[in-house]
C-alpha cells in the first residue's frame, strides 16, 4: 500500500467534494453541502485563492483531505484555520488522518504562521482526544458565531 500525502490538485476536486460530502453525513448535515466541484476549482485555483487543500492518496484513489485558509488575528498576526479534515470512513484508523493533521501542523511551520485553528463538534469525543493528545487546547470558553444567508439578508434589509 503506497501511500502519498500531498498538496490538492484542481483535478482532485470531484474527490475532495465526495470527502466534504461525507463529512457533512458524518455531521449529521447530509443535505448542506452547496459548494460545486467548479466552486472548489475556481476559489482554491485561480488568481488568488482562497484555499489550500492537501490530499491523502492511496494507491492513486484520494482517500482524505485537508482544507486550510489563512485568517489575520489581530493579536498575533497571520494564522491558519483548517476547514476540514476528513477520511473515508473505511480507511479511518489507518493513519491518514495522522498524517493529513501533521502536514497541517508542518505547513503552518513552513510558513511561520502564529496559531492554527478549527472548530470541533462537542460530541466529537475520539477527535476531541486526538486533537487534546497533539497538544492543541480545547477553547471551551469561547462560542462560534455564525450568520447564514437567510440571516445576512435579513440583518441588511433591516438596518438599511
Amino acid at each position: 500500500m503506497e501511500t502519498i500525502i500531498r498538496k490538492g490538485k484542481k483535478e482532485d476536486m470531484p474527490a475532495v467534494l465526495e470527502l466534504i460530502k461525507e463529512l457533512a453525513a458524518f455531521e449529521k448535515e447530509p443535505d448542506a453541502v452547496v459548494t460545486t466541484v467548479e466552486t472548489l476549482e475556481q476559489e482554491g485555483f485561480g488568481e488568488n485563492p482562497l484555499f489550500h487543500v492537501f490530499v491523502a492518496e492511496v494507491d492513486g484513489r484520494i482517500e482524505g483531505m485537508a482544507l486550510v485558509y489563512y485568517r489575520f488575528s489581530t493579536w498575533k498576526g497571520r494564522t491558519l484555520h483548517l476547514e476540514d479534515l476528513i477520511v473515508r470512513e473505511e480507511k479511518r484508523g489507518t493513519g491518514l488522518g495522522n498524517a493529513l493533521y501533521k502536514k497541517v501542523i508542518e505547513f503552518a511551520k513552513e510558513q511561520n504562521l502564529k496559531r492554527v485553528e478549527w472548530v470541533v463538534l462537542d460530541w466529537n469525543q475520539h477527535a476531541i482526544d486526538f486533537y487534546e493528545r497533539s497538544g492543541a487546547n480545547i477553547l471551551k470558553d469561547w462560542y462560534t458565531v455564525q450568520m447564514d444567508e437567510d440571516g445576512i439578508t435579513k440583518y441588511v434589509e433591516t438596518n438599511t
